[in-house]
């Protein structure tokens, strides 16, 4: 086993982690500020508002960041791959444009009841703009190697987003507008610096048109289509169903329950961009499938632990950052944190896959959770309320992640111990149970699940903490 794979790894990892961790650290500690200064309603409008984004974005763009990064990473003329992102990035905002356009006259034209229709989609065509022109940078950025400027970008965006929203919201007092505002604000900022960073003027410039290259990236965004669309399904839908059968209070708890199961997604970030990087560097490499099976029971491991502390400190914790009628929402999260743990798994093999162009297996992986969670919403929301959403959701990803595990296999030989780590999703779901239905002692034994969890995988812990450690000292050893 190489040194230099893992060192390249655990050293992408250092970085992304100062970005995430200081981004999704200060974004988490204005928890509790938005909590008191939006209501129930408004937090739902701008939580369904950011979901569409999750689909919008890289289906009209035909997923051309994901594209830039793929080919940035082979080694494709990086001047080429800029412009021609840049082109489908801008195509996709005109058709938000147009869109949005059409659908304001429709409610100029009395067809749909309130004014406030058209501020809205107004507001969701500039953010659309926005994030797909940041995203985009921050993708192209990854797969030039220039760790650094993205992650300069995404603190960028963090300063600016809490800057903004502390101008908007506490001193201008605009709400649910102030809140968006401050979004499109650090999106823009934060795109532009990384564009200035890089000299992107000097590199669309130099750019040549290359007809091949621009054909292949399009191919490759296509491919991505279902998967980047099931991927927001499973994401996003609950949101839409909670929505229409439950209303926007409803839906506003979801959206704060998901802050919670963020810490968790920060760690599962932070791994998922390192190791999409050495993905395309090591697929055919000759030992590895012990490579990525030694990666997978090390992202498992900590995954899992993580996860069962949190649950057992799910209330102090949410009393932490929610307030008011948002406290409610803890029940709420733990289906949620599990469902990270598939979605994790899910897209660490979904890496595995892309490394080998495959996203068409990846689309039937995540088809399939997505149809297994538009019908368990429509079963579970109508008896369980947002809690049904919760659990469709969690069982969904776990099909997806059951799902790719198997089309992972066609390409590499997997050895992870299956069979125990899905007797620790099952104790993760039994300690999930005990806080939710209040169960008499349920602190005593949630305890010992987290306690005895840890132990189960304190080996490949030990091994995480030794490369971190080794790194620091710069001398990492083989695994």
């Amino acid at each position: 086993m190489s040194k230099g794979r893992y060192g390249y790894l655990f050293s992408n990892m250092a970085l992304f982690t100062v970005s995430n961790f200081v981004s999704k650290l200060l974004v988490f500690l204005l928890v509790p500020f938005y909590t008191s200064v939006l209501t129930e309603p408004e937090y739902g409008i701008a939580d369904v508002m950011q979901s569409t984004l999750l689909l919008t974005v890289p289906l009209l763009s035909v997923n051309i960041g994901e594209a830039a990064l793929r080919y940035a990473l082979s080694g494709a003329d990086k001047a080429g791959i800029l412009k021609t992102g840049f082109k489908y990035v801008f195509r996709a905002i005109s058709y938000v444009f147009v869109l949005g356009v059409v659908f304001i006259g429709i409610g100029q034209a009395g067809f749909f009841e309130g004014t406030s229709l058209a501020s809205y989609i107004a507001v969701f065509i500039v953010l659309f703009a926005a994030d797909s022109v940041y995203e985009f940078m921050l993708l192209y950025c990854q797969g030039c190697d220039k760790t650094k400027v993205m992650i300069t970008g995404s603190i960028s965006c963090t300063a600016l987003v809490i800057a903004a929203n502390l101008l908007f919201l506490l001193v201008f007092k605009l709400g649910l507008y102030g809140y968006l505002a401050a979004q499109i604000l650090s999106f823009f900022g934060a795109a532009l610096i990384m564009f200035l960073l890089i000299k992107g003027a000097q590199g669309l410039k130099d750019a040549r048109e290359d007809k091949e290259l621009e054909g292949e990236m399009r191919e490759y965004g296509k491919n991505m289509q279902l998967y980047a669309a099931s991927s927001w399904a499973n994401n996003a839908i609950d949101r839409y169903f909670i929505l229409a059968m439950l209303g926007s209070a409803a839906n506003g708890l979801y959206g704060v329950a998901y802050k919670i199961p963020a810490i968790l997604t920060t760690f599962q970030r932070i791994f998922a961009q390192a190791f999409q990087m050495s993905a395309v560097k090591e697929y055919e490499g000759d030992d590895r499938a012990e490579f990525f099976s030694g990666l997978f029971k090390k992202y498992n491991a900590i995954m899992v632990v993580l996860c069962a502390w949190l649950i057992y400190f799910l209330k102090v914790i949410a009393a932490f950052l929610f307030r008011k009628g948002f406290f409610e929402a803890w029940v709420l999260v733990p289906p949620l944190l599990i469902s990270v743990i598939f979605g994790a798994l899910e897209g660490y093999l979904g890496s595995i896959c892309l490394a080998f162009k495959d996203g068409k297996s990846m689309g039937r992986a995540t088809g399939m959770g997505a149809l297994v969670n538009i019908a368990l919403n429509f079963a579970l929301i109508s008896y369980f309320g947002a809690t049904g959403a919760a659990v469709a959701t969690c069982v969904s990803y776990f099909v997806m992640f059951a799902l790719a595990y198997m089309y992972v296999m066609r390409h590499v030989v997997l050895s992870v111990g299956f069979g125990l780590n899905l007797l620790c999703y099952i104790l993760l779901a039994v300690e999930s149970a005990l806080i939710m239905a209040d169960i008499k002692g349920w602190r005593i034994w949630d305890l010992i699940l987290a306690a005895l969890l840890t132990g189960i995988y304190l080996r490949e812990l030990i091994t995480v903490v030794k490369g971190f450690a080794g790194l620091v000292r710069g001398r990492l050893k083989d695994d």
